[in-house]
């Protein structure tokens, strides 16, 4: 449901520059400043999914993100909706790790693969269909955009309040998870020491960083260059490729996942990294639909194998004492590259061209497939990293 409403974000972009006028390095700007307020947001909704749980986190978030869009909504067009947009990302980043935290709270080891690769199937069933609707909607009725997401988002917390029961785990366990011989048992003290008992989990997050930058510029740059393209047509372009990468991941996710569970998800997420360089590469040579369809479909491919396996690792390296945390911590450290990402990309449009944006995208993604790629030799040769 939740993905069947992200209605705001992917056409974040044109709204700024179509409907605010906004030039692509401003729009830019913008969007990394959201990222920026994101970071704030994570922080103390982490804390407190530790603290008070997960569920009135993910609850009460969710609704003053939603409200953020209603009030967006009804000013739509005035200046006061880059402020509402800014606070609702706030917002989003004090629910996402009380989310990935309760995730993980109720999977195993052994089950966690495969529950992930649904939530994330359940996800993409919904987004295969939003950004289709929101692509209309754009040009006929924008503030319907704002409002769409707004409903989908208090539909999916009242599901929650119905079914979904509070997953964070006691101090007892925590203090028994101490002695378990187990990449999950708890740690004593602060963050930051949990996280130096995990060197190969913040070097991974850094390698991601680098995947976060290549796939970022499919929210920023891609509606700029669809647009650039086939004019009115681009909007309309880009949500059914949106529409197409959520298909693809309902049809090839179950297939993915039995394929390549056997491997190690270290080598899963290097090959991720080489099918994103190729679908963005490639991405500065398109000129037709088709073409642009084609290369969604290598990228989601790419997506899928990423989404199937980053979080499986991360998760299973995570202590349980320090869960909501770390899926703070290292989202924001994964999420560099995704937070330079649009004003980096505005930079090289408008200092070079959209070619050159494209084919340096392929390279970030290149060096993150690398840098994995030597973590899964270390850790297949069991040395100390």
């Amino acid at each position: 449901i939740n993905g069947i409403g992200i209605f705001v974000y992917p056409f974040l972009t044109l709204y700024l520059t179509q409907r605010l006028g906004y030039s692509a390095l401003q729009a830019g700007t913008f969007m990394t400043l959201a990222s920026v307020l994101y970071v704030p947001g994570s922080f103390i909704g982490s804390k407190l999914a530790d603290t008070i749980g997960r569920k009135p986190v993910v609850v009460v978030f969710q609704l003053l993100m939603d409200a953020c869009f209603i009030l967006a909504g009804i000013f739509e067009g005035q200046t006061i909706v880059v402020y509402l947009i800014l606070l609702a990302l706030f917002f989003d980043g004090a629910v996402d790790p009380a989310r990935e935290a309760l995730k993980t709270d109720v999977t195993t080891i052994q089950n966690r693969q495969l529950s992930f690769s649904f939530i994330y199937l359940g996800h993409n069933l919904g987004y295969a269909i939003g950004p289709v609707i929101a692509g209309y909607l754009f040009h006929t009725a924008p503030r319907w955009i704002f409002f769409g997401n707004a409903g989908f988002g208090i539909l999916s917390v009242l599901l929650i309040l119905w079914k979904v029961k509070e997953s964070k785990p006691s101090k007892e366990l925590i203090e028994q998870s101490q002695s378990w011989d187990s990449t999950e048992k708890g740690e004593r003290g602060s963050l930051l020491k949990a996280l130096l008992t995990r060197p190969r989990l913040l070097f991974f997050a850094i390698s991601i960083t680098f995947f976060s930058y290549a796939y970022s510029q499919t929210l920023f740059a891609l509606p700029l260059l669809t647009s650039k393209l086939f004019g009115q047509a681009g909007a309309p372009l880009y949500g059914k490729m949106m529409a197409l990468n959520g298909i693809v991941v309902v049809l090839f996710n179950p297939i993915l996942v039995s394929s390549l569970k056997r491997f190690h998800p270290l080598a899963n997420s290097s090959l991720s990294g080489l099918l994103y360089a190729v679908g963005f590469g490639l991405f500065a040579f398109a000129t037709s639909n088709i073409v642009f369809l084609m290369l969604t479909v290598v990228y989601t491919i790419g997506e899928i194998i990423a989404a199937t396996n980053e979080q499986y690792y991360i998760a299973n390296n995570t202590p349980i004492s320090h869960r909501g945390r770390f899926s703070a911590i290292l989202p924001i450290l994964m999420g560099t590259g995704h937070a330079i990402a649009p004003i980096t990309g505005g930079l090289i449009i408008e200092q070079y061209s959209m070619i050159v944006l494209w084919l340096t995208t392929a390279v970030a993604a290149l060096i993150g497939a690398f840098m994995i790629f030597c973590l899964y030799l270390v850790e297949k040769n069991k040395k100390p990293l």
